[in-house]
C-alpha cells in the first residue's frame, strides 16, 4: 500500500524531468567521448549521469535536501572506483585520466539534474565539453614545445628498415609525414642493415608525442612496399 501512496504525479513529472535532463546532457558529453573513441563513450556517460540523478532525486524526495547532500557525497566518492577502471598504465605511460575525469563530470551533471538544478546541469555540461574540446589544441601546442633546462628529457626515436635501393624515397616520405604532424627531426642517421637493407634512425626533437598519432604515421610507412619494419621507441636522459 505504501507504494501506491507514494504515487504522486507532480513528483513523478519532476523526477522524469531530472532523468531526461541527465540522459540528454550525459549523452552530449558521451557523444564527444565516443567520437574520439575513448574507453568510456556514449552509453557509459549516460548511465553515470542517469544513475547519479536517480540516487540524488530519490534522496531528495525521501529525506529532503539533507539526504540529497549525503547521497551526493557518496556519488562523488563512488564514482572514483569507476574512474579508476578507466585508468591504465601501458609502456610507462598513464592513460585514461581524462576519461576518468569526464566520468566524474558526468556524475556531477547527473547529480545536479537529480537535485532539480537544471540550468546548473546545463552549465556543467558546457564546461565539461569545453575542457575536452576547446582546451585540446592549447594542450597540444604546449606539449610540443621543446623542453628547456635541466629537467628529464624524453627522446623519441623512429626506426625504419627498408630496401637499400629505395632509401631516398623512404627518407622523403618519412620526413614529409613527420613534418605534417609537427614532429621536427633533431638527428637523422642511416645504417646498413644486412646486405640488402638499411636502417633509418630519426631522433625527434624533445617534444611531447601523441603515441596514437605516431603509431598511425608508422603504420602508413609500413604500408610502403619498400619498408619492411617501422617502429618507434622513447628513452629518457637527465
Amino acid at each position: 500500500m505504501e507504494a501506491i501512496q507514494n504515487i504522486n504525479l507532480s513528483s513523478f513529472l519532476d523526477t522524469l524531468l531530472s532523468l531526461v535532463t541527465a540522459f540528454t546532457l550525459g549523452g552530449v558529453i558521451g557523444y564527444e567521448r565516443q567520437y574520439r573513441q575513448r574507453t568510456a563513450g556514449l552509453r557509459t556517460n549516460v548511465l553515470v549521469a542517469v544513475g547519479a540523478a536517480v540516487f540524488v532525486d530519490m534522496a531528495n524526495r525521501l529525506e529532503g535536501h539533507a539526504g540529497a547532500v549525503h547521497v551526493i557525497a557518496y556519488v562523488v566518492s563512488g564514482i572514483g572506483f569507476l574512474g579508476a577502471g578507466a585508468i591504465m598504465r601501458e609502456d610507462g605511460n598513464v592513460r585514461g585520466l581524462n576519461t576518468a575525469a569526464t566520468l566524474w563530470g558526468s556524475a556531477a551533471v547527473g547529480a545536479a539534474a537529480g537535485a532539480d538544478l537544471i540550468l546548473e546541469a546545463i552549465a556543467a555540461t558546457l564546461f565539461v565539453l569545453a575542457a575536452n574540446t576547446l582546451l585540446r589544441p592549447i594542450v597540444n601546442s604546449i606539449n610540443r614545445q621543446p623542453i628547456e633546462g635541466d629537467e628529464v628529457e624524453v627522446t623519441n626515436t623512429v626506426y625504419i628498415i627498408a630496401a637499400k635501393p629505395h632509401q631516398k624515397l623512404v627518407l622523403a616520405h618519412l620526413s614529409r609525414e613527420l613534418e605534417l604532424a609537427n614532429y621536427p627531426i633533431r638527428d637523422l642517421e642511416v645504417h646498413a642493415f644486412g646486405s640488402d637493407d638499411i636502417e633509418i634512425e630519426a631522433t625527434l626533437m624533445s617534444t611531447s608525442v601523441n603515441s596514437d598519432e605516431l603509431d598511425a604515421i608508422l603504420s602508413r610507412m609500413a604500408d610502403q612496399p619498400a619498408v619492411k619494419q617501422a617502429f618507434w621507441s622513447p628513452s629518457t636522459t637527465e
